[in-house]
C-alpha cells in the first residue's frame, strides 16, 4: 500500500495538465494498468490488468484518441517533476545535469498505420533482419545516479519519421530532436550525450546557443585543425581562421604521447586506458571542440569529443560510457512496459506498398491528413504515458526501494542490497499491492473509487481486486 501512496503522492501533481477531472482519472488508470499488467497485447491488456468492464475498452481507446490530451504538455510537466521529486538524484557535472538522447526503430507491420516505413537496422547482431517495417523514434532521457548506479530515466519520446505532411517541409532527424528537446521546457544547462550520428552542426549549434552542451564520438575519418598562426605583419584579406590539418585517427600511431589512467567507465574494474586529449577546431561549427582519443584494451580505438573544452578528459569517458544507459531503457520500455505495443488502426488510410517510405500527403484531402494526425497523436499519447509510467517505476525504485522489495513477493538469485530494484521488480510489487490499496484506502479517494466503480466482479482479475 505504501508504494501506491507514494505513486499516486507523484503523479497527481501532473493534474493541472488536465482541464477535465474525468481525463486526469483515466491518465492514472491507463498509467497504472500499463504499470502492472502481465502482458502486451495493446489495450486489451489495459483491461485485464485492472479488471474493468468489458464496455471500458472503447473508453481507453478514446482516450487514448482524445483531443484532451496534449503529449507535449504532458512531457513539459513530467520533465519539470522529474526534476522536482528527483533533485538530489540528478547526476550534475560541472553545474550541468546529464541528457541522453538515441533513436529506436518499433517493428509495426499493420498496413492500416500511418508513419509506417520501411526502416533499416544498423546492428551488427545477426538475430535481426537487416530492414524492418515500423514507427522510427527518437527519445530523451535524464540520467539518475542513485545508489552508485546510473539508470536513464525517460522524459518524452516521438515518432519523427514515415509521414511528410507538405514538401515545404524540409526539417531532419537532427532538427526534429532539438525541437523535442526544446518542448520540455528545461531551464538548467545540460550535456547531452548522444552517438556519432547526432554529432552535427544541426544538433550543436541550437545547443551552444542556449547554453548546453554535446558529448559524442567522431566518425574515424574525422579531420580537425590546429588554430592559425597569425603574421606579425598585416596583410591584405581575411585572416586565416584553420592552421594544420590533424587526421585524428594518424594520432593513435605514436602511443607514447597518451596517458594512462583507470577506467573511468561505469562497470569497468582493473582495466587501464590511454587517452590523449586535444583543443582542435573543427570545421562544421567552425569553434574549438575537445576531442579525446581513447585506447581500450578490449574495445578498440575511439575518438569521443565535447563542445565544452573547460571538462575534464576522464569525465568525457565517463559521461560517454554512460550513454549505453539509454539502451537499457529502451529494453525495459519494450519488453516490460510495452511502451510500443499500440495497435490503433486507420481504416480510411489507403494501404502502404511493400516497399514504402514516407507517407505524403501534399496530395491527400484536409479531413484524411487531420485523421492522420489524430492517429499520430493517439501514438504519442500512449507512448508518453508508458514514458512516464516506466519513470514513476524509476521513481519509487530509488525513493523507496525498501517497501518494493518487501512487496516483491518472490525470489530472485541477484538481489542485493546495493542494487536498485528494476522496473519488472517494480511492476510486480505494485501488482501485488494493488489488491491491499483499493481495499484498505477510504472510498473518498477519488482514483480508488474510479477503479472501484468498474470493476468487473464476474472475471478473475476484478474479482481479485474487489476482495
Amino acid at each position: 500500500m505504501t508504494l501506491w501512496i507514494q505513486w499516486y503522492g507523484i503523479i497527481s501533481q501532473l493534474r493541472p495538465v488536465f482541464t477535465r477531472t474525468r481525463t486526469f482519472l483515466w491518465f492514472m488508470a491507463a498509467t497504472a494498468a500499463i504499470s502492472i499488467r502481465t502482458d502486451l497485447a495493446g489495450v486489451t491488456s489495459l483491461v485485464r490488468a485492472l479488471g474493468l468492464q468489458e464496455k471500458y475498452y472503447d473508453r481507453l481507446l478514446d482516450f487514448f484518441h482524445s483531443k484532451s490530451i496534449c503529449s507535449d504538455r504532458l512531457a513539459k510537466a513530467w520533465t519539470a517533476l522529474v526534476l522536482k521529486v528527483l533533485a538530489r538524484f540528478l547526476l550534475v557535472i560541472n553545474e550541468h545535469i546529464v541528457l541522453v538522447a538515441d533513436g529506436i526503430k518499433a517493428p509495426k507491420t499493420g498496413k492500416k498505420m500511418p508513419a509506417v516505413k520501411k526502416l533499416h537496422q544498423e546492428s551488427q547482431n545477426n538475430t535481426k533482419p537487416e530492414y524492418i517495417f515500423g514507427h522510427s523514434c527518437q527519445a530523451v532521457a535524464v540520467v539518475i545516479n542513485a545508489a552508485a548506479s546510473y539508470f536513464a530515466l525517460p522524459l518524452a519520446c516521438r515518432i519523427h519519421e514515415g509521414v511528410v505532411f507538405s514538401n515545404r517541409d524540409k526539417r531532419s532527424l537532427l532538427d526534429k530532436l532539438i525541437i523535442l528537446i526544446d518542448s520540455l521546457g528545461l531551464s538548467l544547462p545540460f550535456y547531452m550525450v548522444a552517438d556519432a550520428y547526432y554529432a552535427s552542426a544541426k544538433i550543436i549549434l541550437p545547443l551552444l546557443k542556449k547554453g548546453h552542451h554535446l558529448i559524442s564520438s567522431a566518425r574515424s575519418t574525422a579531420v580537425a585543425y590546429e588554430p592559425a598562426t597569425q603574421s606579425a605583419k598585416p596583410r591584405r584579406g581575411r585572416r586565416k581562421l584553420y592552421g594544420k590539418k590533424i587526421r585524428l585517427k594518424d594520432k593513435f600511431n605514436d602511443i607514447s604521447a597518451f596517458q594512462q589512467i583507470p577506467s573511468p567507465v561505469y562497470g569497468e574494474r582493473g582495466i587501464t586506458l590511454r587517452y590523449l586529449s586535444l583543443d582542435l577546431l573543427w570545421r562544421p561549427i567552425g569553434r574549438v571542440v575537445r576531442f579525446v582519443l581513447v585506447i581500450h584494451p578490449t574495445r578498440g580505438n575511439k575518438i569521443l569529443f565535447c563542445t565544452d573544452t573547460s571538462l575534464d578528459p576522464a569525465q568525457i569517458i565517463e559521461l560517454y560510457g554512460i550513454r549505453f544507459k539509454i539502451e537499457v531503457s529502451f529494453k525495459q520500455s519494450v519488453h516490460t512496459i510495452g511502451a510500443y505495443c499500440y495497435h490503433f488502426w486507420m481504416a480510411a488510410m489507403s494501404p502502404r506498398g511493400n516497399s514504402s517510405g514516407n507517407q505524403h500527403l501534399h496530395r491527400k484531402t484536409e479531413e484524411y491528413r487531420d485523421m492522420v494526425r489524430r492517429k499520430i497523436s493517439a501514438y504519442h499519447c500512449h507512448i508518453q504515458i508508458s514514458m512516464i509510467a516506466q519513470g514513476l517505476m524509476q521513481a519509487l525504485s530509488v525513493l523507496c526501494h525498501d517497501s518494493v522489495w518487501k512487496h516483491f513477493g518472490s525470489w530472485l538469485r541477484t538481489i542485493r542490497p546495493d542494487i536498485l530494484p528494476s522496473e519488472l521488480v517494480v511492476a510486480l510489487a505494485l501488482r501485488h499491492s494493488l489488491p491491499e490499496f483499493l481495499a484498505a484506502t477510504p472510498n473518498d479517494h477519488i482514483l480508488v473509487n474510479f477503479i472501484r466503480q468498474r470493476l468487473d466482479l464476474d472475471r478473475a482479475e476484478g474479482l481479485r481486486l474487489a476482495a
